[in-house]
């Protein structure tokens, strides 16, 4: 059942600018002072700003080491101040982290402690890199982690949930959060053991075989559910976002069949509806990275508005948010405007790539970034609807309503089936990750039993937010029978209905 949201679609009123590390714009007080000036001028409501770019950050609180370009100036931290500064202007600001794309080797990062010296393609059994099944690392010249080498999860996982207990950001935005492109990814020993560990495999799996595939894909999902639920034990206000593939021609409306076979999902593994129906993603920024004039890319463009739109709803009825990301950079300002007008008379928000290339001329080096700005800025305003006047985003982030936990004791801790049960009744289903975590974010509030692997464990979902049970030691025993006892918990028990260690590790 739909539930009905007055005052138009989630993120409709939203408009947004992605502010890259790649040029000026965040590294200097200055640079900063001057993009949140511009953003005002522009009339954006809504700053993109990158904080995690390769395995480093525009920051000093996310355990990663800071970005190493000379530009940087000392003693500072961009993503504190540009949220500051962008608060005080009336602007909120989604800090965004490139999640799996962690190094580029013709800019390498300097830093000692940086994941590439740490775990990179010199580590031996420890490297955490995604590989081809001739082990090699390289996509052009980016290096990537792989998502189901569970200590790589977690380094990821722990990165961007550190921009939302340290900083007062509106939300964060997961970017790269899937494989290469290309398909014949994910061949390192390490996980392709946990392959044959899980599944009864054996050998070693062509790209093409569909059981592998949809095995990697559930390790992105895990990953984004990971992230998604610590999230939100820290912050249940917090907005949970990522910038999703569009590649090729569309589906058509609802036809999650068609996109089952697009390359999103057999290329780069990211299965985006489905983390929209679990919650674990409240605004989808589809990258909808079209050029209208250029064969079929104008019609594709809308056709991607179209099927994003149509499965924006959640599993618990609530719809999430929905902003067109649209490449300013390759468009002329024109175009940028007329895309924009489309999105938005379709009552979808708008976010334009990026600050930095507002325009093609900008991006070939025919113009400057100020004049860009000018020329995208006029052709925007003069689109209905586009850029009106104090046009503020207020939506408040859906609720989340749900609850997370960890199994233990168990030489394979992943893809362990987890169902949760209200009135005898299974209301969701999900996996456990490599590192034997679980949740769910969409259950109905009220008391509920978790089963996995024989085990039980009952507690009590909140009206809001997540609530994080005990670990529960598996035994590989039978699933049980009869009345439902509390699985051996590693912690005491929690008093009826009080969560345990709630946005705590």
């Amino acid at each position: 059942m739909l539930v009905e949201v007055p005052g138009g679609p989630p993120g409709s009123t939203l408009r947004g600018l992605w502010v890259d590390a790649f040029g000026p714009g965040l590294k200097t007080r200055a640079q900063v002072q001057q993009t949140v000036n511009d953003a005002v001028a522009l009339g954006v409501n809504t700053l993109f700003v990158q904080a995690i770019r390769r395995g480093d950050c525009l920051c000093m609180k996310s355990g990663l080491p800071l970005i190493t370009d000379k530009a940087l100036e000392k003693n500072f931290d961009p993503l504190a101040i540009v949220t500051r500064l962008a608060h005080e202007r009336g602007l909120k600001v989604i800090a965004w982290a490139s999640v799996t794309g962690i190094a580029n080797a013709a800019v390498p990062s300097t830093a000692p402690g940086h994941v590439m010296k740490t775990h990179g393609p010199n580590s031996g059994s420890q490297s955490w890199l995604a590989r081809r099944p001739d082990g090699t690392w390289l996509e052009g010249k980016d290096g990537w982690l792989d998502a189901g080498i569970p200590d790589a999860a977690e380094f990821m996982t722990q990165s961007v949930v550190n921009l939302v207990r340290h900083y007062r950001v509106d939300g964060i935005q997961l970017d790269r959060i899937r494989y290469p492109d290309g398909g014949d990814w994910g061949y390192d020993p390490k996980t392709l053991a946990r392959y044959r560990a899980e599944t009864g495999a054996s050998g070693t799996p062509a790209a093409s075989d569909p059981r592998w595939q949809a095995w990697k894909r559930e390790q992105v999902t895990a990953l984004v559910r990971r992230i998604a639920l610590e999230v939100k034990a820290v912050r249940p206000d917090a907005w949970l976002s990522a910038a999703t593939i569009t590649y090729g021609a569309p589906p058509a409306p609802g036809d999650l069949a068609a996109f089952g076979r697009s390359r999103t999902v057999t290329d780069v593994m990211q299965n985006w509806p489905q983390w929209v129906q679990d919650g674990l993603i409240e605004l989808n920024v589809p990258m909808n990275y079209k050029r209208d004039g250029v064969a079929e890319q104008g019609a594709w463009f809308n056709g991607w508005n179209a099927f994003a739109d149509s499965v924006r709803v959640r599993a618990d009825g609530q719809p999430s948010a929905l902003a067109v990301g649209a490449a300013l950079y390759l468009n002329s300002p024109q175009v940028s405007a007329a895309q924009a007008g489309r999105s938005v008379a379709g009552g979808l928000g708008w976010v334009g790539y990026s600050y930095r290339t507002p325009t093609l001329n900008v991006y070939e080096g025919k113009e400057g970034m100020a004049q860009g700005l000018k020329a995208v800025g006029s052709a925007l305003s003069t689109r209905p609807g586009v850029l009106p006047p104090a046009l503020r985003w207020q939506d408040a982030a859906p609720s989340s309503r749900g609850l997370m936990g960890r199994v233990r004791g168990a030489a394979v801790l992943g893809s362990r089936p987890v169902e949760a049960w209200q009135g005898g009744v299974r209301v969701a289903q999900s996996l456990t990750d490599g590192n034997g975590y679980y949740g769910f974010l969409t259950l109905p509030a009220g008391k509920t039993e978790i089963r996995v692997g024989g085990q039980r464990w009952t507690d009590t979902v909140p009206e809001r937010g997540v609530v994080r049970l005990p670990d529960l030691v598996l035994r590989d025993l039978k699933p049980a029978t009869g009345k439902p006892v509390p699985g051996k918990p590693s912690t005491p028990k929690p008093e009826p209905g009080k969560p345990t260690n709630a946005g705590k590790r």
